[in-house]
């Protein structure tokens, strides 16, 4: 016996011995299947955020790619294609070639020999990704090889790092109501209220002009509160012709196999306050109006909450994206949700909706003011979408306390107060209002404007919309290193000069 192991140890050396020294941890990991723990997996990543201000899978080891992935119940999303490739409008041979010949270097590797379905988990029949199971690190390294893999992500790892942790408290479900100051809202004729920001971005005067007619404004979030008459029964009163719609794409479950969504409720709160404060409507029922109160609005529910760190988020996230862009009546995506890093088939849904002429709003962060810092989340950190982030009242600029901020901004809203009142809305349950906060209200509510101005000119292009924006924004025509153009005047943007 002795014999036999000093023997295989020589073999071992010698084997080693001609490896470099990259290839020597993932090769000991291979032989060993020394996965990385949770806890170290979560380290090196956390060491990279707080090193580098971001983090990409495309820059990972081997070693923890592969051990993400095998804590990920070994899922991993492949973006296949060249680099711009991120989906198709019609059926291609070359993407099927390029897919298939991804399925086969999984099947081939190590003498697997496994069937597609064994492999496969989820195929888009839009966006150019699929979703594969992948044990072996020596397949990973494989994959990693093909020059038409835009990239390789362990899907179904949940990163819980420091940063997440401390992130987690502004996870946005929030459903109880609260008591309003009635210093913090004006009344208009029909006796619906009218927050106290409205005034500060002009939105009370742009209605003389535009109130959102005929623009679609879809939602992706955590859906829409069956609760709610306001976003309900009675959306359209006094406005006959206007229309909500509320789709599911979310499956509650950490189970990555399952497929039936649980429908288009929310169950969190967040997403009916987006939605509420876009499109509530201007009735007699005594609540706060949304920015856009004569718009279409369209919701989906995407996500549990606004933190994307789950397998079904993500899926449910880019088919949210994808169904809407495929919409003839939405003009308009809002976005108050997103991670700490990009993730691949979401950018591919957004790219394909910005293709299809979708404006996109995407909140720039909100977490705990430890973790504020970090700059512009994903997806608001993508060239196709419009970043917002929220601002205090005051004559200069200071973001909210946990709102984020950076270069990849583009716009604010002004949304707390010194008495750190947020933006008062309709709530969750019939005849309920409260506060929300953050980028998530500052997206939702310049949202709302992009839908003013796009009803007052319903022939303009997305560019057009978006420069009008721009123009009667503070800091144009230059753009601030933290707050991009600043604060737009509602007024200016529907009316001009």
């Amino acid at each position: 016996m002795k014999k036999i192991y000093f023997i295989s140890s020589i073999l071992l050396f010698a084997f080693l011995s001609s490896c470099n020294n990259d290839d020597i941890g993932d090769v000991i990991g291979e032989i060993l299947q020394d996965v990385l723990s949770v806890e170290e997996v979560n380290r090196q990543i956390t060491k990279t955020l707080e090193e580098k201000g971001s983090f990409s899978w495309s820059e990972a080891s081997d070693h923890l790619l592969w051990s993400a992935s095998v804590h990920g119940d070994s899922i991993l999303t492949i973006g296949y294609g060249n680099k711009d490739d991120n989906f198709r409008l019609k059926k291609s041979q070359k993407f099927t070639s390029i897919k298939e010949n991804i399925i086969q270097t999984i099947s081939s590797s190590k003498g697997l020999n496994k069937s597609t379905k064994e492999i496969v988990v989820y195929e888009d029949e839009v966006l150019n990704y699929i979703d594969v199971k992948v044990s072996s690190l020596q397949t990973i390294k494989e994959l990693r090889q093909n020059q038409q893999i835009r990239y390789l992500e362990p899907i179904g790892f949940v990163y819980s790092g420091t940063i997440a942790q401390k992130s987690a408290s502004s996870s946005g479900c929030n459903k109880s109501g609260e008591k309003i100051s009635s210093s913090d809202y004006g009344t208009l004729n029909t006796g619906a209220r009218v927050p106290w920001n409205f005034y500060t971005h002009k939105i009370d005067q742009a209605w003389a002009y535009s109130k959102g007619r005929g623009i679609g404004v879809g939602v992706v979030d955590t859906g829409l509160s069956p609760n709610q008459p306001n976003l309900g029964a009675k959306f359209d009163d006094y406005y006959s012709g206007r229309y909500v719609r509320k789709y599911g794409a979310y499956v509650d479950s950490w189970k990555w196999w399952k497929t039936k969504t649980d429908g288009p409720n929310d169950k969190c709160g967040h997403g009916t306050s987006a939605c509420a404060t876009i499109a509530a409507p201007n009735n007699n029922s005594s609540q706060f109006v949304g920015v856009a109160y004569e718009c279409n609005l369209i919701s989906y529910r995407g996500t549990s909450d606004v933190i994307l760190n789950g397998y079904q988020e993500k899926k449910g996230v880019a088919k949210a994206i994808k169904a809407l862009a495929k919409r003839n009546d939405v003009k308009i995506i809002s976005m108050s949700i997103g991670y700490i890093w990009s993730i691949g088939k979401i950018k591919d849904a957004i790219k394909y909706a910005y293709a299809r002429d979708k404006m996109i709003f995407a909140a720039g962060g909100t977490s705990t003011s430890f973790t504020n810092w970090y700059g512009v989340i994903f997806p608001a950190n993508m060239s196709e979408t419009v970043a917002v982030t929220g601002i205090e009242e005051q004559n200069g600029y200071d973001e909210c306390d946990t709102c984020h901020k950076g270069s990849k901004i583009d716009f604010t809203f002004v949304m707390e107060r010194g008495n750190n009142h947020h933006q008062p809305i309709l709530g969750y349950y019939d005849g309920q209002s409260k506060y929300f906060g953050g980028s998530s209200v500052a997206t939702a509510s310049t949202a709302g404007i992009a839908a003013l101005v796009w009803a007052k000119y319903p022939w303009a292009t997305r560019a057009q919309v978006l420069q009008r924006l721009k123009e009667s924004a503070n800091f144009y025509p230059n753009k601030n290193g933290d707050f991009g153009y600043g604060s737009i005047d509602a007024l200016k943007a529907v009316r001009g000069y």
